[in-house]
């Protein structure tokens, strides 16, 4: 569980402070880490002293030592010199590497647990229970953060998450999957989506400023009981989802600001066929001109002003509603009647929803 990078700046940290030169070694008489170069010479002695009942001994001026995770042997250190300064310099190693070993085992047991509990895999009796084993509050108010990557999850950003929140012990950050980091964060009891939303943003600046470009950020809503945590990470999940579909520009997407986006997201791909075939008489948006697609979008963009649309397209006034006159005769939707605007602008999303979801099964 504790990587060979946590080991080596370890033990070069106790030589700077001791001057003593130390090792890690498997049971098996592998180097793990190690302040010297010619470790691996004493894998031999390494496996016959794993094989001895002794706790500790010296052997060819190293002295060596035993540390255990609940009676089972983990690694033995290695502590070069046969003086009792440098045996209790191997001693303090032993007992450094034996906490490394307790703290590492704890936030793996928290990791998997909350692994377990974003994916419903859990009781509701074993969460309870299992929270007050693990020491987590159960009546927090907590929100799920999805951080995903333009490619498979990348170790640099889930470091760099862990970093950040590194001095907040009461959040949790992991990963359930190869494309993406998940913080499960507590929310101050005045903490609103606003700041959240800004403290997303502040996530992917930093995350950018570490070469990963393309991130996007996803947020569930507000939960105050550990057992709606799941709930937070699905709604996450679809905000994730609804965003790339009819929010593109937006790094930052709220569960809570998904608007019409997210019913559309979950009708039926039958009932869309059958809604797009209804109101364009079998046609697809896509047959219509660059032309015409951009007046639209401008004219929604505008709030169906037509003044404001001609203006920033260019275009005389009187040329605009000409466009829009022959959209209502293709399609028999007046764009400047607010209940057809809507149903326009409802099937320009579902479009959009159907096109994804092929994209997606394929």
């Amino acid at each position: 569980m504790i990587s060979n990078q946590i080991l080596q700046n370890t033990m070069e940290g106790l030589k700077t402070i001791t001057r003593v030169d130390l090792c890690v070694m498997d049971t098996e008489g592998n180097t793990l880490a190690s302040t010297f170069d010619n470790a691996q010479d004493y894998a031999k002695a390494v496996l016959d002293f794993v094989n001895s009942p002794a706790d500790s001994q010296v052997l060819q001026g190293i002295q060596f030592f035993k540390v255990f995770d609940e009676h089972q042997l983990e690694f033995v250190i290695l502590a070069r010199g046969d003086s009792e300064d440098v045996y209790m310099v191997g001693k303090i190693a032993s007992f450094q590497t034996q906490n490394l070993l307790v703290a590492y085992k704890e936030r793996f047991d928290k990791d998997n647990f909350i692994k377990n509990l974003l994916l419903d895999n859990l009781l509701l009796v074993d969460i309870y229970n299992r929270s007050k084993k693990l020491h987590i509050d159960t009546d927090a108010r907590r929100i799920v953060f999805i951080i995903e990557t333009n490619m498979d999850r990348d170790q640099n950003a889930l470091e760099t998450v862990r970093a950040i929140y590194s001095s907040k012990t009461k959040d949790f950050i992991t990963a359930v999957d190869e494309k993406s980091v998940i913080l499960v964060k507590e929310v101050a009891p005045s903490e609103s989506y606003e700041e959240l939303c800004k403290s997303a943003k502040g996530l992917r600046d930093i995350l950018v400023g570490e070469n990963l470009p393309d991130v996007r950020v996803a947020l569930g809503t507000i939960v105050n009981e550990i057992k709606d945590v799941s709930r937070s990470y699905k709604e996450a999940k679809m905000a994730l989802d609804v965003g790339k579909i009819f929010y593109s520009e937006r790094n930052v997407v709220a569960y809570s600001n998904l608007g019409i986006g997210r019913l559309i997201y979950q009708l039926p791909i039958p009932l869309c066929k059958m809604f797009i075939r209804e109101i364009f008489d079998g046609k697809s948006p896509d047959d219509f001109d660059e032309e015409t697609l951009t007046t639209i979008n401008k004219f929604f963009e505008n709030s169906l002003n037509v003044s404001e649309t001609s203006r920033q397209l260019y275009i005389h006034r009187n040329t605009l509603v000409y466009r829009l006159d022959k959209l209502q005769k293709s399609t028999g939707l007046d764009l400047r009647v607010f209940e057809d605007a809507i149903t326009f602008k409802i099937a320009l999303m579902v479009v959009k929803y159907m096109k994804y979801m092929e994209t997606f099964e394929y």
